[in-house]
């Protein structure tokens, strides 16, 4: 199957298995990085197979959840194990998938350049003109599971979280870290407002 195919298969069984409380986690996110991880990698000059993984590997990051909340990498990485023979991917191939399935969990420890891609692909918006949306859809979601989550308290670990937070590829240190910066410090500013 081509990955264009898989792709429209699998964001469609997103679209429509994934609870609707799942506001962050969900296909749109999974497109996003998908479209994220193909441009830092051909940033990174990641070409023919090794692009290919990092697509499926983006495609297939939080396919967990479909399953289950916690771990999801790890049950990620059991479907990729389970489907992915039948999709000619042999043993090394799913092994490097699932390497970067892992380098998605928090707190991230990629190991190799394509681990590192799909890391930084997956908090890619810390540092765009998209975050308040992707921290709105995160705010959302995590509220599902914790009824009190203030926006003082949100606020509070978004700092924490974005203030220990490093992208990993050339890429993104250059082109993302700088609008990080700002959004930590506009986030820095609401929160003495809210003191």
């Amino acid at each position: 199957m081509e990955f264009e195919e898989q792709k429209s298969y699998f964001l469609k069984k997103l679209e429509v298995e994934l609870p609707a409380y799942l506001t962050y986690h969900n296909a749109a996110h999974t497109q996003y990085v998908v479209n994220r991880a193909v441009e830092i990698a051909r940033e990174e000059g990641v070409l023919g197979e090794e692009l290919l993984l990092v697509k499926y590997a983006a495609l297939y990051h939080d396919a967990g959840f479909l399953i289950q909340k916690e771990e999801h990498e790890k049950v990620g990485c059991q479907i990729v194990n389970r489907e992915f023979p039948d999709l000619g991917f042999h043993k090394k191939q799913i092994d490097t998938i699932c390497g970067m399935i892992m380098a998605t969990k928090i707190p991230q420890n990629p190991q190799t350049l394509l681990e590192q891609i799909i890391a930084d692909a997956d908090l890619e918006y810390l540092g765009t003109d998209l975050f308040d949306i992707g921290s709105d859809r995160l705010y959302r979601e995590l509220k599902h599971f914790s009824a009190d989550l203030s926006r003082k308290k949100w606020l509070e670990i978004q700092i924490s979280f974005i203030s220990a937070h490093h992208y990993h590829t050339d890429f993104c240190i250059q082109n993302r870290e700088p609008k990080k910066k700002e959004n930590l410090q506009r986030l820095r500013r609401e929160l003495e407002t809210l003191v």
